[in-house]
Order: structure tokens, then C-alpha cells, then sequence
């Protein structure tokens, strides 16, 4: 009893308060990006129920210490996997198959995915720390990720692939991989672009190749083709100046120029809203979280569990540097979600598992109080 109220002593309150707080901003945003859409009306208070839910889950997960998980990988996985077999007899939406249908709620298997290969490789980088920099270790570990990429690839869901692949990559960077290894990554990997450029890129779906060769080479005579998102966008922002137009006063969302506004364009919503102040703050919340991630895998008693909490900060990282680059236009659209803020059950589910996982590893380090508080 001593030990677990001396391990809640050590919970980390800057990063559930930072967590918590993007979250209530998010479904606000919701709120205000529905702009009156019937059939988005019950949106926001879904979103509601899904942080209260994921604020229990993220309890009870902090309570249990996490190198309980091990025994679970290997059942995660297997269910993981079925789960994406599964999602290919369900209906194709918006061009994919991602989502299974839960009565009146759509459940993605992909961001399970997520949790299961950062848990899956943190596992086995741990239990392979003095090979860790081996070829032999380095192909084992790719097909760990591998058997579950390929069938999210297959739905097709090319932006969750790049993560999952990004995270392995991540995983192998913090382990010291050598520079011969990466350069060997480079070269597949254009190898893999020079034969794909030769067959037309024939594994990627039309509207992937649309949305890559629309960012390289946009139609300036396209008013309403495919870079109207992105263009409304970007006048979105723009609206918004330094202190925005005020919680719901933006016509950019209001009168619905602005598309997938509450999911994927949802930091336009922010910027014309809130302003350039607004979405600093918010930005700042995430660097928080993802700084306190850092700072927790840093003082982890193991590596299982400081490397659990770095793969959940790169994550967030990585998903918040893609969608603020699509939403200003550097980067092609990838479709995914900006972390805590966006609309998505699953999604805010999986990260506060995730920020669970961080908790239990900060609440079982023995270094804990080497990490300052802001």
C-alpha cells in the first residue's frame, strides 16, 4: 500500500494537465467546426464520452505497472492483426476500409496498431539491447512491424503505414543504429521510388498518386480540383491574424468553405479562431507533452519502459509536425489527425492509453525527482 501511494506521488501532472487541456480544446473546436451540420451534430458530445472514457482508461493503465504489458504483446498483437483482417469485410468509406462498425460508433484498428508495434519493439529492443545494432536484429525487427503494416497498407492506409515505419525507424535511431544502415535505408528506399516512378506507382491508389502529384505540381487554373482543401485552408489561417476572429466567428468554418474541419483540418479551425497566439498556445501544449515524454523515457529505471515513453513522444511528435505541415501547405495531405485535438474516438483513446503507459513508467522511476518541473 506504502509503494503504490509513494507511486502516485510521482504522477507527472504537467503532462496529464497538458493532455487534458489539448483535449478540452479540441472538442470545443468540434464544437465550433460543425458549423450547424446535422449530421455532425452529435460530434462534440461523442467526442466528450470518449475522454471521459479514455481518462478512466488512462487511470486505471498508470495504476498497473507497465512491465505487466510484456504478457500481453503477444495476445495485442495477434488480436491486432485480426482485427485488420476483420476490417476488410466491413464497408469501403471514402475510398478505404479502416473502420469496423460498433453499433453507431466506427472503431479503427490502425491506431491500436500504433500502441502494439511501440510496446511490441520497446519489448524486443529491450530484450535484444547488447544486438540491438545487428543486421540479424534489425530484419527481425522489421518483421515485427511488417506483419502488421502490410495489412494496414492494404486498406489502403498509406499515412498510419508511414507511421508505423517512421516509429521502427525512430526505435532504431535511439538504439544507435550505424550510419552503414542507414545509408542501405536510403538506398531501398529510392530504389523502391525509382521502381515505382518506372510502373507508374501501381501499389499506390489513384487518389494518393492525386494528392502527391497535386502537391508537387498544383493546377494554378484548378478553383474547385484537388487542392481546394488545401487552399481553403490556407485562406483559413489567414483569416486569423494575430488574435484570430473569435470562437465561432470565423466564416472560413462557419459557412463551411473550410472541409474535413473538425478531423484533419482542425488547426485551421484553431488558427482562424484563436490566432496566431491561439494555435502558439496550443502548439506549446503539445511540446509540453512531448517534452515530458522525453523527459520520463530519459530517468526510466529500464530500457522496456524508457522506451515505451520514447516511442509514445515521437509518435505525438511525428502526427503533430505532419498535420500542421498539411494544413500550411509543405507537406502533401496524408490525412493524419493532429494529437489530442482532432476529432476521432479511437484516436483520442489510443493516445491516453498511451499517456497511461508514460504515467506508470514515471511513477516507477527511481530518478523521478531528477526531472524539474516547468
Amino acid at each position: 500500500m506504502q509503494n503504490s501511494r509513494n507511486a502516485w506521488q510521482n504522477f507527472d501532472f504537467w503532462l496529464f494537465g497538458a493532455a487534458l487541456l489539448l483535449s478540452i480544446i479540441g472538442i470545443a473546436l468540434i464544437r465550433s467546426s460543425i458549423a450547424g451540420n446535422i449530421e455532425l451534430v452529435d460530434h462534440p458530445q461523442r467526442q466528450t464520452t470518449f475522454l471521459i472514457i479514455s481518462l478512466g482508461v488512462l487511470f486505471v493503465v498508470s495504476a498497473v505497472h507497465y512491465n505487466y504489458w510484456i504478457t500481453l504483446i503477444q495476445p495485442m498483437y495477434l488480436v491486432t492483426v485480426a482485427f485488420l483482417l476483420f476490417v476488410f469485410t466491413a464497408e469501403a468509406r471514402f475510398g478505404a476500409v479502416r473502420w469496423l462498425e460498433v453499433g453507431t460508433i466506427l472503431v479503427q484498428p490502425a491506431e491500436l496498431a500504433k500502441i502494439v508495434v511501440i510496446l511490441a519493439l520497446a519489448n524486443f529492443f529491450a530484450n535484444h539491447e547488447k544486438k540491438a545494432l545487428d543486421l540479424k536484429t534489425i530484419f527481425q525487427s522489421a518483421l515485427l512491424v511488417g506483419g502488421l503494416v502490410i495489412w494496414i497498407f492494404l486498406q489502403p492506409n498509406l499515412s498510419t503505414t508511414i507511421v508505423l515505419l517512421v516509429i521502427w525507424a525512430a526505435m532504431l535511431w535511439i538504439t544507435g543504429i550505424r550510419i552503414r544502415f542507414i545509408l542501405i535505408a536510403i538506398a531501398i528506399v529510392l530504389v523502391v521510388v525509382l521502381i515505382g516512378a518506372a510502373t507508374g506507382f501501381a501499389f499506390l491508389q489513384d487518389y494518393q498518386l492525386d494528392r502527391i502529384s497535386n502537391f508537387f505540381f498544383p493546377d494554378p487554373n484548378a478553383r474547385y480540383g484537388e487542392t481546394y482543401n488545401v487552399d481553403q485552408a490556407l485562406i483559413t489561417i489567414g483569416t486569423g491574424g494575430w488574435f484570430g476572429q473569435g470562437y465561432t466567428q470565423s466564416t472560413q468554418v462557419q459557412l463551411r468553405f473550410l472541409k474535413v474541419r473538425h478531423t484533419d483540418f482542425i488547426f485551421s479551425v484553431l488558427a482562424a479562431e484563436f490566432g496566431f497566439v491561439g494555435s502558439v498556445v496550443v502548439i506549446g501544449l503539445l511540446v509540453l507533452v512531448i517534452f515530458r515524454c522525453m523527459k520520463i523515457s530519459q530517468n526510466a529505471s529500464d530500457t522496456f519502459g524508457s522506451l515505451i515513453a520514447y516511442g509514445f513522444g515521437f509518435l505525438i511528435f511525428f502526427q503533430t509536425i505532419v498535420n500542421i505541415g498539411v494544413n500550411i501547405n509543405v507537406i502533401p495531405v496524408t490525412g493524419l489527425t493532429l494529437p489530442f485535438v482532432s476529432y476521432g474516438g479511437s484516436s483520442l483513446l489510443s493516445l491516453m492509453l498511451g499517456i497511461g503507459m508514460v504515467e506508470s513508467v514515471a511513477m516507477r522511476s527511481p530518478n523521478r525527482k531528477q526531472i524539474k518541473q516547468p
